[in-house]
């Protein structure tokens, strides 16, 4: 274990975070009657669609870790719901890709949306170099769960 310093304290206060926030995704979902799962899906297609890449069924499926009937059943759930949709793939036409609904972005938008611009606002006080250090620090952390297994 590493010794205690002032590296741990922003190694707990990053912990804190991500307690924090996944309290605040789990409030969302249990308003709007969704599993934490469908909240994560949500988020991997909207992530998807920001980065201008379409997101079959089997991919979302991969990201989230779940297998083929699981990603079946969690995507008809969010499509019954009126989240998402299934569109033929632009790319390739023979793909059925999912889509976020709008409304779905305007659910997420005005739970989000006020700790979203907090953030940003806090981000703003911040030079081009410590936004970098904050960055490099986040990949790097996330890097390093996403290879934890």
């Amino acid at each position: 274990m590493a010794s205690e310093g002032p590296e741990m304290e922003l190694v707990h206060l990053l912990r804190a975070v991500t307690v924090e926030l996944g309290l605040h995704s789990a409030r969302f979902a249990n308003r709007n009657g969704m599993h934490p799962t469908d909240v994560r899906a949500l988020i991997a297609l909207m992530d998807a669609a920001r980065a201008g890449e379409e997101m079959t069924a089997g991919r979302l499926g991969a990201a989230l870790g779940l297998n083929s009937a699981g990603t079946t059943a969690l995507v008809d759930r969010l499509e019954r719901a009126g989240h998402v949709r299934r569109a033929r793939g632009r790319r390739d036409r023979r793909q059925v890709v999912v889509e976020v609904e709008p409304q779905a972005v305007e659910l997420g938008r005005a739970h989000f949306g006020p700790l979203i611009t907090h953030a940003v606002e806090l981000l703003r006080g911040y030079d081009e170099r410590e936004r970098a250090a904050i960055r490099g620090f986040l990949e790097g952390v996330r890097e390093a769960a996403a290879g934890a297994d």
